[in-house]
């Protein structure tokens, strides 16, 4: 693949060559020296999918804030299945309060979920997991009283699976949910869901975290999208790029 003349500028969506822009996971595939692809072996999928889905929905003006965690997600690999469950607690927690009361329903039986597996068997959480939760329904009540109503009524519920799928669909609810939000700041906690689900892997996968520093680039390769980029799309996560 021929160089080429700036590293690629983030925008929406998926891209033929870095010629023509990358998406975040695109850009780490670059990176990595991987071929160009929008799913690259050197990170987690679930962090992929999440990296993917917040660059998406993040506005074309906050996009270039990304890009400093990009090296950050090259080389986050493994099966603990503790990665699953950190990344989908940490989207449920971020999106709670300022979705709607539809998503919340969804999040909040998301968020016992994954506490009741990351709990296993000694019923346990780390402190700051356990702190992060309890705000997170100190911010929402209703949803998680709605929450536990609803999965005492399931009898099997205890006995259910938290797989790859779960995890995907928690975490699309909830970044939609962000991107939809009426709050102030919708991409400030986009990048901070995304910034604190790297730190999340790291300390799972077990690997010093890597300089979040820019690539060395042209200051034009950093600045936001041109006219021909896409405007913002909040209608729907585009899970593919």
């Amino acid at each position: 693949m021929p160089v080429p003349d700036l590293m690629p500028v983030l925008s929406r969506g998926k891209h033929r060559n870095p010629r023509s822009g990358a998406c975040f996971m695109e850009f780490a595939s670059y990176l990595a020296g991987e071929a160009w692809t929008d799913h690259p072996t050197c990170t987690h999928p679930l962090l992929a999918s999440l990296a993917r889905m917040v660059n998406d929905c993040t506005s074309d003006t906050a996009r270039s804030r990304l890009v400093p965690l990009i090296p950050s997600v090259i080389g986050l690999r493994g099966d603990d299945p503790r990665v699953r469950l950190l990344i989908a607690v940490r989207a449920a927690t971020s999106a709670l309060s300022v979705t709607s009361a539809e998503h919340q329903h969804a999040l909040a039986v998301g968020i016992l979920n994954c506490e009741r597996h990351l709990a296993g068997d000694t019923g346990e959480l780390p402190e700051g997991l356990a702190l992060r939760i309890r705000e997170a329904f100190d911010e929402a009540p209703e949803a998680e009283r709605w929450a536990r109503d609803f999965i005492a009524s399931m009898g099997s519920w205890s006995r259910s699976k938290f797989t790859d799928r779960t995890a995907e669909t928690i975490i699309r609810v909830a970044v939609q949910g962000i991107a939809e939000a009426c709050t102030p700041n919708p991409d400030d906690r986009l990048y901070e869901l995304l910034a604190g689900s790297i730190d999340d892997c790291v300390g799972v996968l077990g690997r010093t975290a890597t300089s979040r520093k820019a690539p060395e680039q042209p200051a034009a390769a950093a600045e936001a999208p041109t006219k021909a980029a896409q405007p913002r799309v909040r209608e729907s996560v585009d899970a593919r790029g």
